[in-house]
């Protein structure tokens, strides 16, 4: 049961007086709601939470506190005794007039704006995307966060699997969106905690266990000797092999390298993904990659590669959008690449990652593999690297059979 009591705030006005409110109290939050009437410290009885006698006023001013005590304490009950969320806002908006809005595409708009405010731009993108084929598998319609149960999130998986035709992590990632909308909405006091459709006997997620996998030493071999006369796959043959003599680099970084970010034979850039700052050597391979785009250079901070030369960086969605254009383009020439190299694996913008990450093996100490990659923690190098490791499994299953 909450509680509801006249106090007189801390913060005076100009004129050195303090507001009387009504604090509601549920769940040890508390809201406040203020009566407009202000009056001096002393003329405010704090053991019976009333004005004092000796004010000109007292009995008025008293009987508003009573009936606004009152009013609240019967919104208070009333909610307490209903199926909705029980909380000091939301009894403070009850009174007030204002309806709580429990919609779940309200709040999703909410969320795509606070994070377009933080600059987490891809993540932007990519939710929006999410909760648009939510908003489409419900045909358009809104939902309140009560009726977003474990039926509704269980069909919607189906419609992934069966109409947008999507893979087990895709899934995942749209459920955790919609994860992360409920619980906005139960810290905003939009829905009660046991309307959570999440968790053991409910809705499980787990990320389904991905396998990474890389070329061989021979297979990147023939990629660079392959002989490509047309020019945008000669390009993205050169994008790929680039980012791979760059211990990976992703291609988001590649695209924008400008020529300024090269020093003394060295590249200085900072990860777009957790803005990690570092300086490489450029390989020789990599340099000769960088004098078939020297002619194109007009000015000296120009793009290295013209994927992004007409984006205003000014605006990140666009930059973004423009970088997944490039790296659809890029897959689609890689697939006809894969085959006239014959290399039968699926052959991505991505893949120059877990290529290196392959071809290191146990070659290289982990600690360093962590500077290269720009991992922040040695266990995302770890966990990222055990993907690769083959030797241990090998020599025990050959040791069995022989």
């Amino acid at each position: 049961m909450g509680s509801v009591k006249a106090v007189l705030r801390e913060k005076n006005n100009r004129e050195g007086q303090y507001p009387i409110a009504i604090r509601i109290t549920e769940s040890r939050k508390s809201s406040y709601i203020y009566t407009g009437q202000y009056i001096d410290k002393k003329l405010w009885d704090e053991e019976n939470r009333r004005v004092r006698k000796s004010h000109p006023n007292s009995a008025r001013l008293n009987n508003l506190i009573l009936s606004k005590i009152a009013d609240a304490n019967n919104k208070l009950l009333e909610l307490e005794t209903s199926e909705d969320p029980v909380s000091a806002s939301g009894v403070k908006k009850k009174i007030k007039g204002e309806k709580i809005n429990a919609s779940f595409f309200n709040l999703a708009k909410q969320y795509l704006d606070s994070i377009h405010r933080a600059g987490k731009y891809s993540r932007y993108s990519a939710d929006k995307s999410r909760i648009k084929h939510f908003k489409e598998f419900l045909k358009g319609k809104d939902i309140d966060f009560k009726e977003l149960n474990e039926i509704v999130l269980r069909r919607f998986q189906a419609y992934l699997k069966g109409v947008r035709k999507v893979g087990d992590r895709t899934i995942v990632n749209h459920l955790i969106v919609i994860r992360t909308l409920f619980n906005m909405a139960i810290r905003q006091d939009l829905v009660n905690p046991r309307y959570y459709p999440f968790g053991k006997g409910r809705i499980v997620i787990r990320f389904p266990e991905s396998i990474k996998i890389g070329l061989e030493k021979e297979e990147v071999t023939k990629l660079e000797n392959l002989e490509l006369r047309s020019w945008p796959q000669r390009h993205t043959l050169n994008v790929w092999l680039f980012t791979f003599y760059l211990a990976g680099m992703r291609v988001s970084d590649a695209l924008r390298l400008r020529w300024t970010d090269v020093q003394n034979g060295r590249l200085f850039y900072s990860m777009g993904k957790n803005k990690k700052a570092g300086s490489l050597k450029f390989p020789a391979k990599a340099l000769a990659i960088l004098k078939q785009y020297e002619p194109l250079k007009e000015k000296p901070d120009d793009l290295i590669f013209p994927e992004l030369r007409c984006v205003d960086f000014n605006n990140p969605i666009r930059v973004q959008k423009a970088i997944n254009n490039a790296d659809k383009k890029f897959n689609k020439h890689l697939e006809k690449i894969a085959g006239m190299a014959e290399i039968n694996k699926k052959l991505t913008m991505h893949i120059s990652r877990h290529t290196f990450g392959n071809l290191s093996g146990e070659e290289i100490p982990i600690q360093m593999l962590q500077k290269l990659y720009r991992h922040t923690s040695i266990t995302t190098t770890i966990n990222y690297q055990a993907n690769f490791l083959y030797k241990d499994t090998d020599e025990a299953l050959e040791k069995v059979i022989k």
